[in-house]
């Protein structure tokens, strides 16, 4: 283990840091550059923040803290207000289709058709003279499904 650990520390101090150049030490999140370059050495060093990479949820480029708020205000509608309550008003809304309706109609026909001794369904439910059918004669070469 304590192999491993030499090799990885000879290593970072060869390659040095890969994130920062040659010139910055950072400390708690903060760059400390040394100005070599100048003619005068002060012992003042120039702090820079270093900030940590921000990628985009595509709401705004620019500015970090506008980009999360309209990530966040886009998914509370879109989860809360369209799915939870969209789910809620089509589970309680009224048949629109009046299937319900329909059945019950049906049940209630049917109890009294059975208690006034009526057969279930009216052989002539519609008038027979409102409509006129073909003979036996057109009707041979016809398929007829039902």
């Amino acid at each position: 283990m304590s192999t491993l650990l030499r090799l990885i520390c000879s290593q970072t101090s060869k390659n040095r840091v890969t994130f920062l150049k040659s010139r910055d030490t950072k400390v708690f999140g903060i760059a400390h550059r040394s100005d070599s370059s100048a003619v005068q050495k002060t012992e003042e060093e120039k702090v820079y923040e270093v900030k940590k990479p921000w990628v985009s949820y595509g709401f705004d480029l620019h500015d970090k803290k506008l980009d999360r708020h309209f990530m966040h205000q886009t998914f509370f509608v879109t989860i809360s207000i369209c799915l939870v309550f969209g789910m809620v008003i089509i589970g309680y809304a009224p048949d629109p289709l009046l299937k319900d309706w329909a059945q019950r109609e049906a049940f209630l026909q049917l109890r009294y058709r059975e208690e006034n001794g009526l057969p279930l369904v009216d052989p002539n439910l519609v008038d027979p003279s409102k409509f006129t059918l073909p003979s036996e004669e057109e009707l041979l070469d016809t398929e007829i499904i039902i």
